[in-house]
This record gives structure tokens, C-alpha cells and sequence, in this order.
């Protein structure tokens, strides 16, 4: 007897969009891709060569393709500006959600997108965090919490981009929400995920330069970016984020705890081969985000997938309002870092005067 799958439409083609819906077609056993929606022409074009002859009806709007006969689920990769958008209307829908990041750039919007989820308890709504998924960091995460290290009491983590000289960063920073916003709230989110749900934001402090793509300061943001957040009961994460790298995606995090500490990806490489030259011994890396962590993508949607078919808790440890914080906190450090201020917030989450603390 075949197993049930669940038939899934997905919003977005673009570099991220093209990869989830190929995931979907190709790599998840219990999934079946039967509609996308894009309005772009060059992306239904894409489609027409590798989606619709596997039977995948192409839309070019998103309301249109969520009336798909029998769809259970929309997987939103379209433009950050629509996330939420599209996310509570697929709720409304009646359908499972997984939404790239972020929900938003704003975290009441974010915050909305939690509202709805809260109104159709039976819905699995989650937004995609990949680390989360990815096996070093799920080991990572064991041993922290298995008390190996002691209490985790500082967190680093980076997520430092190769050099993009087309100028794409530049373009994608109008509606990107800024680099803390785009590229740490990976870390941002593992912080969470590392220090646990219970912990609050104290403080956040960021500064910035523009070293290779000077454009980015028309939008108010960076090309490599230092933020520190102190969480009440003395804990503090320090983010690096950069698009600068020229050697390739270098990503990688050190949770340091009372009694040890654990890393991850401290020395980057693509694989385990070592190169032997004239010159010494060298290592390849990846080259991108995607190259890093593909296969921690492909888990997230199989993972999804079985959650929608089986019930249960959402994988990784995933909590919607979880995905809020990870606004909040990326969206402060961006102020802080365009105004130069130290931002300080009360243990209710909300934001006061440092006299008052």
C-alpha cells in the first residue's frame, strides 16, 4: 500500500526558490510538488523546462495556485516583502506553511504571522531556519544540552558570505532588512536555539563598515557587521557577519560554556580532501551558503513534510514565536547599527531607557 504524500505548491523561483522546488520534486520521498506560483516570466519559463513535465501545474498567482485541487501545503521562497502576506493567506487557506526567513522585516508583521498560525492550531506553520538542520549543529546541540560543557554562557557565531563583485548585495539590501536581518539572524536563531527558549534580550550593540560595496550605505547598511547581544542571566552572543570572503562561505559558531566549550566549522572546507603542492597544503571551501548546508535543506523538507503527514511537534525545536524574536533582535541590532545607540529592553521583551534598568 503506498504511503500518503503531501501535495505541495510552492511561492518563489527565484536562486532559492529554483533549489526548495527541486527538493520537493526530486528529494523528498513523501512530497509531491504539484503547483508553484511566480509572476516573473523568466522563472515560469524555468518551470516550463524542469517542473512541468514532471506534472507540476505552473500559476502566476499565488491565490490561484493555493485553490490547487487537493494542495495541503505552500512553501513560500518568494520576496521577503510578501512573506507574511502569503504566509496568512495559505493559513487561511487551510494549509501547512514553511516560510523561508525571515517572516518579515518588521516584527509586528512577523508577529501576525503567529496570530493567524494561533487561530488554526491543527496547521503546521514554521519558518525555515536551515542550521537547525544541519548535522553538525544538531550534534552540537546535543552535547550543549546534555550538560557536556557546562552552562553555555558565550555564544560567536559568523555567517560571512564569498565577495559578490555583480553588485547583487547592493540591489538586495533595499528589501533585505539589512545584513543583520539577512545574513545573522541564522546566528541569531541558533543563539536561541543554544541558550534556550527562556532566555530575553538585555541589550543589543552593533557597528559596521562598507569596505567593498560603498552603494550599501544609500540603505543604511554594511558589507561586514559586529553585533553583541546580552541576555539576562549573563549570557552574551557576538555576531559577525560579512560579504566579503574571498576564499569562500565561511560559517561557523563557538558556544562556550562553564565546563568546555563545543565549535562548529571552525576550519571551513568543502570536503575532507587536502591538496599537496609545491607551494604547501591547501583545503577547498564552499563556495556558498547553499554548497555549505544543501543537505541540511533537503532534511528540513523531508522533516516538514513528515511532521505534516504524522502530527507532532515541529522539527529542530522550531517555535513560531521563536522566529519573532529572531526579527526582534536582528531588526535592534540593525538600528543600533545605523544610530550608533545601545538598545536596551526590559525583561518583558519591551524597549526602555537604560535609567530604568
Amino acid at each position: 500500500m503506498a504511503r500518503l504524500r503531501l501535495k505541495v505548491g510552492l511561492s518563489g523561483l527565484g536562486r532559492m526558490g529554483k533549489r526548495h522546488a527541486l527538493h520537493f520534486l526530486d528529494r523528498t520521498p513523501r512530497a509531491e510538488l504539484v503547483a508553484i506560483s511566480t509572476p516573473d516570466n523568466a522563472e515560469i519559463d524555468w518551470a516550463r523546462e524542469h517542473l512541468e513535465p514532471f506534472g507540476v501545474t505552473l500559476y502566476k498567482s499565488y491565490e490561484d495556485m493555493l485553490r490547487h485541487d487537493g494542495l495541503q501545503a505552500a512553501v513560500i521562497v518568494s520576496t521577503t516583502s510578501v512573506h507574511a502576506d502569503q504566509a496568512i493567506k495559505a493559513i487561511n487557506a487551510n494549509k501547512h506553511v514553511l516560510c523561508e526567513k525571515p517572516l518579515s522585516t518588521s516584527v509586528e508583521v512577523s508577529q501576525s504571522v503567529v496570530d493567524a498560525a494561533a487561530l488554526h492550531p491543527h496547521l503546521k506553520v514554521m519558518c525555515g531556519f536551515s542550521r537547525r538542520f544541519d548535522a553538525s549543529y544538531r550534534s552540537a546541540h546535543r552535547k550543549t544540552t546534555s550538560g557536556l560543557i557546562g552552562t553555555p554562557s558565550i555564544f560567536r557565531s559568523q555567517t560571512c558570505d564569498k565577495l559578490d563583485p555583480s553588485g547583487f548585495f547592493v540591489a538586495y539590501a533595499q528589501h533585505s532588512g539589512g545584513i543583520f536581518v539577512d545574513c545573522s539572524i541564522h546566528d541569531v536563531d541558533l543563539a536561541l536555539w543554544f541558550f534556550g527558549p527562556s532566555s530575553r534580550v538585555k541589550s543589543v550593540v552593533a557597528s559596521g563598515i562598507t569596505a567593498v560595496q560603498p552603494r550599501l550605505r544609500e540603505w543604511g547598511d554594511s558589507d561586514n557587521a559586529v553585533g553583541i547581544v546580552e541576555f539576562y542571566g549573563g549570557k552574551i552572543a557576538y555576531f559577525f557577519a560579512s560579504r566579503m570572503m574571498a576564499a569562500g562561505q565561511e560559517d561557523s559558531t563557538e558556544i562556550i560554556g562553564t565546563e568546555g566549550k563545543v565549535t562548529v566549522n571552525m576550519q571551513p572546507r568543502l570536503d575532507l580532501v587536502d591538496i599537496y603542492e609545491k607551494g604547501g597544503v591547501r583545503r577547498e571551501f564552499p563556495a556558498t551558503y547553499y554548497e555549505r548546508f544543501e543537505e541540511a535543506f533537503v532534511r528540513e523538507a523531508i522533516e516538514f513534510t513528515q511532521v505534516c503527514l504524522e502530527g507532532g511537534e515541529l522539527p529542530g525545536g522550531m517555535k513560531l514565536e521563536g522566529a519573532v524574536e529572531a526579527v526582534r533582535i536582528g531588526c535592534a541590532l540593525q538600528e543600533s547599527l545605523r544610530s550608533g545607540e545601545k538598545i536596551w529592553f526590559d525583561e518583558e521583551g519591551r524597549r526602555v531607557e537604560r535609567s530604568r534598568l
